[in-house]
């Protein structure tokens, strides 16, 4: 299970809308300043990510808790989002090119486009069916209390010792 931190902002029926600060290894890399992720950040900064959860425990507006994502769903959600959309342009390029007569070029753009847009269909189609698998979606797993959140400096690092979770 991957869990990730973040605040509750709404109840919606038996799920919380959650926010949650996104997070990324760019610290930790020694490229960090030369990468196109880094740059991208900088660019446009980070914003907070919001996410509909399933709240087993009741918790309430303005708790921290803990979301959890199950592996295997978000791999597959994953491979989806990227394969898919690539592998039909290259099958909508290939059959326009291969049925495309005098213009093979321009079939090949054509049946690339339309491969890509049969595939962005079919993903709307996938992701309206996830939402409506509970094993597929986050889910809040625990609440964190929010009195015991004690935060160290130095002028070197800053190390967070967040919140202690029961």
């Amino acid at each position: 299970m991957i869990e990730e931190r973040g605040r509750i902002i709404a109840l919606v029926g038996d799920q919380a809308r959650v926010t949650a600060e996104r997070r990324s290894a760019c610290g930790q890399c020694s490229v960090n300043n030369a990468c196109g992720t880094s740059l991208l950040e900088r660019v446009f900064g980070r914003h907070p990510v919001e996410l509909l959860a399933r709240n087993p425990i009741g918790a309430q507006v303005g708790d921290e808790v803990v979301v959890g994502l199950s592996e295997q769903g978000l791999l597959r959600t994953a491979a989806a989002a990227y394969l898919v959309p690539i592998l039909a342009l290259i099958v909508g390029a290939t059959i326009g090119e291969r049925f495309g007569g005098a213009y093979p070029d321009v079939a090949s753009v054509l049946g690339a486009l339309i491969g890509l847009a049969l595939a962005f269909w079919w993903l709307r189609g996938y992701s309206v069916t996830l939402t409506r698998r509970p094993e597929r979606q986050p889910v809040i797993l625990r609440r964190l209390d929010a009195r015991l959140s004690v935060t160290l400096s130095d002028a070197h690092q800053r190390i967070d010792i967040h919140r202690s979770e029961f």
